[in-house]
């Protein structure tokens, strides 16, 4: 039996039912497109530092609140279409290997952290995040280049992840205080 009492295996079924309602559809959908005119407004700007890759990474402002307030699946949905849609946006589309990888690891690394730190420590998730989201991108441009010495550039792009990731994990710190009651809803 799948579920040992009838209660439970009807608590699941409602649960799944509203996961998936239209209304929480509509709301990721949003926040993709959110998240894609970040990313693209993002492209925009000039650079902070003259330095390659180094970005503020904003889009992962609304991942990293989707993680806390939404969940693992709707975050992954969004990192995913934000990542697919906004490289095919932008033409970008040998920058997508790079993104997702960077990206899934970002995901993964800050969904093991979330289950040890308060929704006023994301920013330690936008931290962290932002480290395995380099290391990501560094080991992708490695087996595309067949050049192990890039490991070499690590050292700069973590202090650029620590300023940056500390800068869009309090930014999402602070919207997950100010809209959880919104986020409740769904």
């Amino acid at each position: 039996m799948l579920f040992p009492n009838e209660s439970e295996g009807t608590k699941a079924i409602h649960m799944t039912k509203h996961k998936i309602s239209t209304k929480r559809i509509t709301l990721d959908a949003i926040l993709i497109a959110l998240a894609l005119i970040i990313f693209v407004v993002e492209l925009q700007l000039p650079e902070i530092v003259p330095i390659p890759g180094v970005k503020l990474g904003l889009a992962n402002v609304i991942t990293l609140v989707a993680v806390f307030e939404l969940g693992p699946v709707d975050a992954l949905i969004i990192l995913l279409l934000r990542t697919g849609m906004g490289s095919m946006f932008t033409g970008r589309v040998m920058a997508l290997l790079y993104s997702l990888a960077g990206g899934m690891l970002c995901f993964f690394v800050t969904f093991l952290v979330k289950r040890i730190v308060t929704k006023s420590q994301i920013w330690v998730c936008g931290v962290i995040g932002a480290i395995a989201h380099n290391i990501g991108q560094i080991l992708v441009a490695i087996l595309i280049t067949q050049t192990p010495a890039l490991v070499g550039y690590l050292p700069l792009l973590t202090v650029s992840a620590i300023i940056t990731g500390a800068f869009t994990g309090g930014i999402a710190t602070y919207i997950s205080k100010r809209m959880h009651g919104f986020f409740a809803r769904y």
